[in-house]
Formats: C-alpha cells, sequence, structure tokens
C-alpha cells in the first residue's frame, strides 16, 4: 500500500502468507487439489459490476501517486495502488476458478485464499478494502455458466457486506445472510440498511437476512444461536444448490476491528453445517481477517473441517447473551412473513436496544491483544486431538456391509466368548437369552474401536437397537464417557436404565407423547416426527438442546416403525457429528440395505441426500416443539433463543 492510506495498514499481504503457512505447519495444503488462479475476465467482472467501474479501476494502474490519491478519495476507506487492478481482477479469477472445480464434480468444496476482498464493492464504487465483489460475481457466474436458481451467501465477516445486499436485495435466487457488529448504526458502514428490518425489495423480499451484533464480544454460543434459531431454518427451506461464503475472520477472537471472542473451532462448525446443504457443494472466499494469528488458525479450521476431518469440540458457555437473543428475535419478527418454517411460531415481540434491563448487564470476557497468540497458542493445543485413522467402521455381519461405502472398513466381530466373559460380568440384568447375547458382537465390536479412539464412528445392524444401545451407554460409562446423548428413531420396545450417579445421558426419542426428567437423565418422546416437522425438531430443538449438553459420545438407534425417512435419519446423523469430536455409534435395527448405505455415506462424509421439498409443519407440531422449548430453556440456555423476553430477566 502507498503512503497515504493509513486506513487500510491492517490489509496487509501477509495475511495470505500467514494463512498459507499455518495450513502448510497443519500438513493440509499437501491434503487439497490446488486449483491454479487466474484473472477473472473483462466480461465476468462486467456481470455485475457497471463499465464506468471497470474503466477507472482500469485506469489507475498507469498512474502516479498524487492521481491515484484523488481517485481514491472518491471511495469510502479504499485506496488504489498501481498494481489493485491486477491483483483484484486475481482474486475474482480464483473464485471463479474454485466454482468451476466445485460445480464440475472436480473438488466437492473448497476455499479460496485470495486478495483484496469483495463484499463491500458495490455496481459502482469500491469500498471497504475491495474492489470488486468476488463472492457475487461467483454467484453472477454459477447462475449463467450452469443454470443454478438457488444460491445461498453466507457472509460471517464482521463487517457488513453492503455491497453484496444491494446487488442481490431484489434477486430471489440469491439468499443473503450476514452477521455483523452494528452497534445500533454505530459502526462502519454504519448503514440503515445493515438492521434486521432489511429484508429485501420487490421479488427480493424475504432473501436478505441481517443479523445485527450491538455489542462486542459475541462468542462461539451467539454465532451457532443465529445459525440454530435463523440460518439453516431458513437455508433448508431455501435449498440451495451452491453455497458461497464469504469468509472473513475479524468475527473471530483477538481481530482488532471485530472485537469478538468466537474461537476458531466455531467457524469448523460453522463450516460443518453448510456442508450439508447444496449436496456439500460449498465454496468458502475469504474477505477480512486481520489478527494474523487468529486468521490462520481459523482459515485452518475451516480447511480441516472441509477435508471431513472430525470437528473439535466447541469451548465456551454454551448461552447466547441477551443482545444476540434481541438481535435474533427480531431476525425472526421481521422476516416470519415471507418463510413457511416461521408460520406458526406464534407473534413475536420485538427487542428494543434494550442495553440494561433490571440491572443485569451482559459481562464481557475481552482478551487484551499482546496475550492474544499466546492465548491462540494454548487454546488451539486444548482442542485439537489426533484424528483417528480409521473414520467409519463396521462388522462383518449379515453381508450388508459389502454393500456400505467403500470407505467404511471392517473390524473384527467380537466372538461369543468375549461376549459372554463382558455381559455376564456388567450387563447381566439386560441380557437375559443367547440369541440377544449374540447380537450384541457387532454393535460391542465396533464400540469399542470408537471408545478407543481408533476409529471416529461406527455403524452396526442389530435385531434389538434398543436393547443394544442400553449396552451401549453402560459399557461408554465404564470406560469414562461421562456425557452421552442417545437419539431414538422408531419404535422402541425398551428404555435404558441410566439412574447412574456417575453418568450423564441424554435422551431423545422420537415419538411424540409423554415427556419425562429425571436427575441424571433427560428422556424427551417426540411421536410420529416425519418430514414436515423434522428441521423445527431437529434445528429448534435438539440440536440447541446437544450443544448445551456437549456429550463426548452420540448413539443413535434407530428402530422399525418410524416415520421419518432415511433421508432424514441421515441428515439427523450428519448433523450431530458437530459434537463429541464426531464420536457416534449408529445402531440400526433394520436389514434395509439403503438405509444402512445411507447413515454410512453420512457417517464417512459423502452428501447427505437432498431433503426434498420443503413442507412445513402443522400447527399442532409447531405448538409441542415450543412447549419443550419454554419447558426446558432456563437449563438448556441455546434454546433461549426462542423465548419470550421474560424467560430473560
Amino acid at each position: 500500500l502507498l503512503i497515504f492510506s493509513p486506513i487500510c495498514d491492517i490489509e496487509v499481504p501477509e495475511r495470505l502468507s500467514s494463512s498459507y503457512e499455518q495450513l502448510k505447519s497443519y500438513h493440509l495444503v499437501e491434503r487439497c487439489v490446488h486449483v491454479p488462479a487466474r484473472e477473472g475476465s473483462e466480461e465476468e467482472i462486467l456481470l455485475v459490476h457497471s463499465l464506468e467501474h471497470l474503466e477507472v479501476a482500469k485506469s489507475t494502474q498507469t498512474m502516479n501517486e498524487e492521481e491515484l490519491k484523488r481517485v481514491s478519495e472518491n471511495y469510502d476507506a479504499f485506496f488504489f495502488h498501481p498494481s489493485t487492478y491486477h491483483c483484484a481482477r486475481l482474486a475474482v479469477g480464483a473464485t471463479l476458478q474454485l466454482v468451476d472445480a466445485v460445480m464440475s464434480g472436480k473438488v466437492r468444496n473448497g476455499m479460496a485464499l485470495v486478495r483484496p476482498p469483495g463484499h463491500h464493492s458495490q455496481r459502482n464504487a469500491a469500498n471497504g478494502f475491495c474492489l470488486f465483489n468476488n463472492v457475487a460475481i461467483a454467484a453472477e457466474y454459477a447462475k449463467l455458466n450452469y443454470g443454478l436458481q438457488r444460491i445461498l451467501i453466507v457472509d460471517w465477516d464482521v463487517h457488513h457486506g453492503q455491497g453484496t445486499q444491494y446487488i442481490f436485495e431484489e434477486d430471489p435466487s440469491v439468499l443473503y445472510f450476514s452477521w455483523h457488529r452494528y452497534e445500533h448504526q454505530e459502526f462502519w458502514p454504519s448503514l440503515k440498511e445493515s438492521d434486521y428490518d432489511a429484508v429485501g425489495l420487490g421479488k427480493g423480499k424475504g432473501f436478505n437476512i441481517n443479523v445485527p451484533w450491538n455489542k462486542v464480544g459475541m462468542g462461539n454460543s451467539d454465532y451457532l444461536a443465529a445459525f440454530f434459531h435463523v440460518l439453516l431454518p431458513m437455508a433448508f427451506e431455501f435449498d440451495p444448490e451452491l453455497v458461497i461464503v464469504s469468509s472473513g475472520y475479524d468475527s473471530g477472537v483477538g481481530d482488532p476491528e471485530g472485537q469478538m471472542n468466537a474461537t476458531p473451532e466455531v467457524f469448523a462448525h460453522l463450516t460443518h453445517f453448510l456442508m450439508q446443504l447444496a449436496n456439500g457443494k460449498l465454496c468458502v472466499i475469504l474477505e477480512g481477517g486481520y489478527h494474523l494469528k487468529s486468521l490462520g488458525e481459523s482459515v485452518c479450521m475451516t480447511v480441516k473441517t472441509l477435508l471431513g476431518d472430525p470437528v473439535p469440540q466447541i469451548t465456551g458457555e454454551m448461552a447466547p447473551c441477551l443482545s444476540a437473543v434481541e438481535s435474533i428475535q427480531n431476525v425472526r419478527a421481521a422476516h416470519k412473513p415471507y418463510w413457511k418454517w416461521l408460520a406458526y411460531e406464534g407473534s413475536f415481540s420485538l427487542f428494543k436496544q434494550m442495553l440494561l434491563i433490571n440491572g443485569f448487564i451482559q459481562k464481557l470476557k475481552i482478551i487484551k491483544i499482546n496475550t492474544m497468540e499466546r492465548f491462540l497458542e494454548l487454546h488451539m493445543k486444548n482442542i485439537l486431538f489426533p484424528v483417528p485413522p480409521i473414520k467409519t467402521a463396521t462388522t462383518d455381519s449379515g453381508g450388508s456391509e459389502h454393500f456400505l461405502h467403500e470407505r467404511v472398513q471392517l473390524v473384527k466381530k467380537m466372538d461369543k466368548t468375549e461376549i459372554k466373559a463382558l455381559v455376564s460380568g456388567f450387563y447381566a440384568d439386560l441380557v437375559k437369552e443367547d440369541k440377544t447375547l449374540l447380537s450384541l458382537g457387532s454393535m460391542l465390536a465396533v464400540l469399542d474401536k470408537i471408545l478407543k479412539k481408533e476409529v471416529c464412528n461406527g455403524i452396526a445392524a442389530s435385531p434389538t437397537a434398543a436393547l443394544s444401545a442400553a449396552v451401549a451407554l453402560r459399557h461408554s460409562v465404564r470406560f469414562g464417557f461421562q456425557r452421552v446423548l442417545c437419539v431414538f428413531v422408531g419404535d422402541m420396545q425398551m428404555t435404558p436404565n441410566t439412574e447412574d450417579g456417575h453418568l450423564s445421558v441424554l435422551f431423545y426419542i422420537w415419538e411424540f407423547g409423554a415427556l419425562y426428567l429425571g436427575l441424571t437423565n433427560l428422556l424427551l418422546l417426540l411421536k410420529d416426527a416425519e418430514g414436515n416437522d423434522f428441521f423445527s425438531a431437529v434445528l429448534g430443538f435438539i440440536l440447541p438442546v446437544a450443544y448445551s449438553y456437549q456429550p463426548n459420545l452420540t448413539v443413535i438407534a434407530v428402530g422399525p416403525n418410524r416415520n421419518l425417512g432415511i433421508s432424514g435419519i441421515s441428515l439427523l446423523v450428519a448433523l450431530l457429528q458437530g459434537l463429541a469430536e464426531s464420536r457416534i455409534l449408529a445402531v440400526i435395527e433394520d436389514t434395509e440395505i439403503s438405509l444402512m448405505q445411507s447413515v454410512a455415506k453420512a457417517l464417512v462424509g459423502a452428501s447427505t441426500p437432498p431433503f426434498g421439498i420443503y413442507v412445513p409443519p402443522t400447527q399442532e407440531k409447531v405448538n409441542k416443539i415450543k412447549a419443550l422449548r419454554d419447558q426446558f430453556q432456563q437449563e438448556w440456555k441455546m434454546l433461549q433463543c426462542s423465548g419470550k423476553l421474560s424467560d430473560f430477566i
């Protein structure tokens, strides 16, 4: 940059070089397919920008310093250098190369490390370090070249991407989601149209989603709450054919611009959720991020997840702050007229600038910049763990293993003597018959590998899924796993007894009916759940509670007579892999090969099948989910984004 651009002194080349070095240090570069960069063509730039804007940018290549300064003064927070035009064209071209690689099937997903960033750039103006809007051009390019009709853009940069909003605010083919530091219009770019009530214009109404953060210090739980209670339900209803991320890491801890508290692993979780959309077609494009260590670690967390590595355990208290709840509730209220999933959610009360309520002020944990390098170094050592050599395991029983995904590896089934020795010592009260005893061989062999961290996850067929789950839970606690999440799908003949002072087990049974709460376990019965209430149950209840609970193992048992289809079960398995370092045991009481195949694909990280046309839940089912949220939101804080103001006072 030139000497007259002090405002841009944080947008430096080291943002790319240090991130790339960090990727190399984690041995991630060698695992990626390298896509060569190219310059974006003038025709491609003109898909979004005016000819006048392009010509001004071109003309700066031969300007002297005084001329560059004069041109730059026409724009907000943007300064030209003689090489800016060339660099910006490379950023556009690299972004489009990634889109081509993903859409052609050469790669499943990818990340483009580019600068200058793009999301502030408008049709006819540079703005905020951005000359050309890389992500907006990518969306128009994908529509033109691949005939796409629905593209989701997720902007998790800490600044509002007003350029992207302006470009697509009348376009229903692009769903634009942005969260950003806003502080009631005090933070740059300080626009009224960055607030929650800017929902789009004309045919684009409902397709522009702004989540304004009205204070600094937002953390992991605030970001996850925005995904659970706003973005993900809308995204699944929208059903995009491609997801593009404006991936700014100035929303991460330590960044001088954002002043937020979200730690690098949260970006692994956000990426993991977005990978379940659009058949896995995901393009992550770098935007901001100005603390080099925080930026580099966050980039690595994103790339590790794109590569299919297990997601690290999220850290921090799982409770969104009151200010985050205010913003999320306001967004839901503003968008209720436009989205089926919100249709029966009842009336929303808009929250108004509540900085102080009943003398209660949210406390912020702001870490000093001078200690940030050390903090991040120690933090990453704490959350990173050795990835097991095998992703997914099963046993050679029943012949179904021959039909599973090629990346599912066989492990030896326990023989009768081993099972008897194990069961007679610890589970005799559960297992009465020899035939039942033998059926546990597959499950125990796979579970043993998971508990010893030799495999990430596994799948086992069983004629008695509920019994297998009961034994699995007790076996896990003997092994030292103290928090187990268990999800039952279908008709289960028994409920495991987990009254154990050393074990906390969280249960969901997918049947609507009674509800029981015990000291050491929570049993939720959700009867007759099917496609139309899947998302309200999973996104509005199960995931928020599960993230509040933070299990170190997840057991999913699938029985007969279930109303939830194969695609729903597979998506549930995929979404739950964000928990417990992706440790999941799936026990399936079914000889249906297609179900085993689909769940196995979800476990190895292959694309989850499309869920089909979105059907909104009935009023009755929404009311039942809402009643559960109301009942449990004091205990499981991640539910609170769906509550009433009185619940937070």
